[in-house]
């Protein structure tokens, strides 16, 4: 039994022809469908990229405890597992979080992996003197823009990205070890996050007018820019999602080439979307986390069964892929995981959960049920709020001391084998919201209103998204504090009582 996982980052899933998209071109991806199992209520857990591979290392919610930060001292990691169960792990990427403080205990976890440099800024190439920079390009004053622009002097071909780099790396181990078993190789490639940066040829595909600055990195903020700058970015980001559909479908051949089909599962997902330009927002890190962040592509080939060409309309999240792996290779589960091998909703559409949560630390706590989505915020004082961690970092560098003046111990929580965290507590102005106070509850119908444009009003669905929002933070051990930074005192009462 062999498995590969393609994982893309910041995928948004509207821009695919499997989820209705019409005119970026992704023929792979429609092959893709072809031969796996299409999930259309796949959804995000913590936001945003490490979080979110904490989830695929561990199965379990990351953002009730703590933000971003490296895997645990006791975490228990899908790769180390399989590692242990005689199942030889590869891990090639070009996702450089993995390599900063942030991240850096992810990588260890498999057998072996390669990193190809040069991504969003990555500290790769040394330049003292500035970089050619295009005149009136935006966010050229951004430090880690300057890198990205040195970086790019060295990526004139599309042979030379870091993309294509890893991809090639992914095919070079399948032709190496395709006549070998019990083996899972994990494809990561940072494309399509922004900078949205490819070749010619790819951006060819979407001829438009435009005359305006450079721009294919969005900045995290409200879109204040002219109509044919938008349309810009949006296609500067179908040519790389083109980009990352030709590198797909060089995956599809090498199965179809090995005869992989028989006896090796294909998973790919993404971590997140993102919004371009969608409700008037770029990118994904301000809240509320909507469709276009929050429902993620996710695609499924099971040998076990053989189902191909199906859509599947189960409740699924990316906590569920270590779950699944570990069941596919037979090992066994932890029991600090709280995803679901997915191996009987492939085969038969069997149910998964009635409903699930996402969000990010300190934000909105959101939920939906296949039906609705309910986006739950904090208190106008967003307190409580603390951090729980042994690896207190945030992205790029360990956390200054001046955040730690205050920790203390905590007690263990039911996942950390007995062991006690650092409890580091957030000042509510540190947590990134939207800028309107306070922050909208909101209430949306999937199947009415899939755009999310006309909030709902109904208390009823309310209270009961309220309650699966109880429940599932207490299934998770969430720290008691957010419930009363979230005004769910109530609610966990009425959970603790029926418990």
């Amino acid at each position: 039994m062999k498995a590969i996982m393609v994982m893309f980052d910041s995928l948004n899933r509207h821009f695919l022809p499997n989820y209705g998209n019409q005119w970026v071109k992704a023929p792979n991806f429609r092959r893709l469908a072809d031969q796996a199992v299409t999930f259309d209520q796949a959804w995000i857990g913590s936001m945003p990229c490490m979080p979110a591979r904490r989830e695929l290392h561990t199965g379990r919610y990351n953002f009730l405890h703590r933000s971003w930060g490296p895997l645990e001292p006791f975490d228990d990691s899908a790769p180390d597992l399989l590692k242990n169960h005689g199942i030889y792990s590869h891990h090639v990427t070009d996702h450089q979080h993995y390599f900063e403080d942030g991240g850096a205990t992810y990588h260890e976890r498999y057998s072996s992996w390669e990193f190809a440099r040069g991504q969003e800024g990555d500290p790769w190439k040394g330049q003292v003197g500035d970089p050619t920079v295009p005149d009136g390009s935006i966010n050229r004053e951004s430090p880690k823009a300057r890198q990205d622009w040195v970086n790019r002097g060295y990526m004139r071909s599309e042979s030379a990205q870091p993309q294509a780099q890893t991809f090639d790396a992914g095919l070079e181990f399948i032709q190496t070890n395709a006549s070998e078993d019990h083996w899972f190789l994990q494809i990561e490639t940072f494309d399509p996050h922004e900078p949205f940066f490819t070749q010619q040829a790819y951006k060819d595909l979407y001829p438009h007018k435009y005359d305006g600055p450079h721009f294919d990195w969005p900045p995290y903020a409200r879109v204040d820019h002219p109509r044919d700058q938008v349309d810009h970015m949006r296609y500067e980001y179908a040519a790389l999602v083109s980009m990352c559909d030709a590198h797909l479908g060089k995956i599809l051949d090498a199965m179809d080439q090995h005869d992989l089909w028989d006896d090796t599962m294909l998973i790919v997902t993404t971590d997140h979307g993102f919004l371009l330009g969608e409700h008037n927002w770029w990118a994904k890190v301000i809240q509320p986390f909507y469709n276009e962040i929050a429902r993620i592509p996710f695609f499924l080939w099971d040998p076990r069964c053989g189902r191909r060409g199906v859509r599947n309309d189960k409740l699924v999240q990316n906590i569920d892929v270590p779950a699944t792996l570990l069941d596919y290779f037979g090992a066994p589960l932890p029991p600090d995981m709280q995803g679901i091998p997915l191996r009987d909703t492939v085969a038969t559409d069997a149910p998964t959960r009635e409903a699930i949560l996402f969000g990010v630390m300190g934000g909105h706590v959101n939920c939906t049920d296949g039906h609705h989505v309910y986006m739950h915020p904090p208190t106008d004082s967003n307190q409580p709020l603390n951090q729980y961690t042994l690896m207190p970092t945030h992205m790029a560098e360990r956390m200054p001391v001046n955040e730690l003046q205050d920790m203390e111990l905590a007690d263990p929580f039911s996942f950390t084998k007995g062991v006690r965290t650092l409890k580091i507590p957030v000042p509510a102005e540190s947590v990134r919201l939207r800028p309107e106070s306070p922050m909208p509850k909101l209430l949306f119908d999937l199947h009415d209103d899939p755009l999310q444009e006309q909030p709902l009003t109904d208390e009823a669905i309310e209270q009961s998204m309220r309650m699966h929002i109880a429940h599932l933070m207490v299934a998770n051990d969430a720290p008691t504090e957010q419930f009363e930074r979230l005004g769910l005192t109530d609610e966990l009462a009425v959970v603790s009582d029926s418990t």
